[in-house]
């Protein structure tokens, strides 16, 4: 008898819910696909291509757009003789340098027998030979900076968009897409970069449920044999993505984690129930993976948050954060980072979506600020937080959700 053998049941296809999947077609972005192709549109004209910069939440189909029309847009222009047109991308996550984004899309415009060191030129000398790079792809040439608010520096941001312009390319056309999904990247950049860069800004909005239902139902109609799916599923699983912040990504990661638990329970149908057993996994998951990745202020940040959730004083402001965060680094014998620091964790914590953030604009008088909330469960965030918790100490705000493997004294950090 063999030790493996395929199990069909449940799927038909489940590579259909995995994150590389491409639909034929985008549901729930018809506005945003519209502006987006506009935007485009020079290419096939054979003008200079616009800068487009694309912000939103994760999982509101930033990438997923992007690689959809210019998928698209490669068919059409190769339909035109005078068009040549180079598409490139880069994801920028581990990249926080214009010198590191410079070389390694120099190595990928090159062969790997010409490759670069990643280390130990001088900026220019890398920047003539992007130049160099660039000009002979000849024509038109789109950059896809994805995550691009990686970059802490604005010097290849500046650069590439004024290349032409600045007489460093003489044969490229170059067009350059950012995605962000930090909302207060674009606030950050100077002006000089921001006029150029965001020549054409295109904001992707979260996903309601209706959208996101939509989205559910044509990945499930190529993912499941019919039947399969109890009633309830797709509108669960929408309402539960609706809810973290609208992001279909996490709501289609849910759908095939009911279905691979309904496989393992040798069901035959999905049900509710495996849709909830899902979430609990994949929340667990996803929080002891963004906690392990913060550093250790980022944890403190965390933590005085929680404790202003657990008290019901959320949605709360950056600045009420801090007399917390500021003692509970004092505890830990650390400290305290200046105000811009401890909110750039914040934001952090908010493209992870442990946090959620709300805009608010109070007028002249108030001003704009941010309001922060935990959109993670207590108890398990606390779970993932042992080490931060044991160092700091219990506040009084969670003893009641005190935790179980821990050994922990009260802490007198109010």
């Amino acid at each position: 008898m063999a030790l493996f053998e395929r199990d069909r049941d449940i799927y038909t296809d489940r590579d259909a819910l995995r994150e590389d999947y491409q639909p034929q077609e985008l549901v729930g972005r018809d506005d945003e696909l519209s502006t987006f192709q506009s935007a485009l549109q020079p290419v096939i004209n054979g003008e200079q291509p616009n800068n487009i910069f694309l912000y939103g939440k994760t999982g509101v189909g930033k990438t997923a757009a992007t690689r959809y029309l210019l998928s698209h847009l490669r068919e059409d222009a190769a339909s035109y003789d005078d068009i040549t047109l180079s598409l490139n991308f880069l994801n920028c996550d581990g990249l926080s340098s214009s010198y590191q984004v410079a070389t390694h899309l120099v190595n990928e415009l090159r062969d790997e027998s010409n490759q670069i060191s990643t280390t130990g030129y001088p900026l220019a000398a890398v920047y003539d030979m992007l130049w160099e790079e660039l000009d002979a792809l000849g024509d038109t040439v789109i950059i896809v900076l994805d995550e691009i608010d990686n970059i802490e520096d604005d010097s290849l941001l500046y650069q590439l968009p004024r290349a032409r312009a600045n007489n460093k390319l003489s044969n490229a056309k170059v067009g350059i897409i950012g995605i962000s999904n930090d909302f207060s990247f674009r606030e950050d950049l100077s002006p000089k970069v921001k006029s150029s860069l965001c020549e054409n800004e295109i904001h992707f909005p979260a996903y309601d449920a209706n959208d996101l239902i939509a989205i559910l139902e044509q990945r499930a109609d190529v993912a499941f044999h019919d039947g399969v799916l109890d009633d309830g599923v797709i509108p669960l699983c929408a309402a539960y993505g609706a809810k973290d912040a609208g992001d279909a990504r996490q709501a289609i990661d849910l759908l095939m984690k009911a279905g691979d638990i309904a496989r393992d329970q040798d069901g035959d149908t999905v049900t509710e129930a495996h849709v909830d057993q899902g979430r609990n996994a994949l929340e667990r998951g996803r929080i002891e993976e963004g906690v392990r990745g913060l550093t250790e202020h980022g944890h403190l940040v965390l933590y005085a948050l929680l404790t202003h959730a657990v008290e019901g004083n959320t949605p709360v402001r950056s600045r009420d954060i801090r007399p917390r965060y500021t003692r509970f680094a004092e505890l830990a014998d650390r400290d305290p980072l200046v105000p811009r620091r401890m909110r750039d964790h914040l934001s952090e914590l908010t493209m992870l979506g442990i946090v959620g953030v709300t805009e608010r604009n109070e007028g002249r008088r108030g001003g704009t600020y941010r309001e922060y909330t935990l959109d993670m469960d207590v108890k398990q965030v606390l779970d993932a937080m042992s080490d931060t918790v044991e160092l700091v100490g219990i506040h009084e705000s969670v003893v009641d959700k005190a935790l179980d493997n821990v050994d922990i004294d009260m802490t007198d950090a109010a």
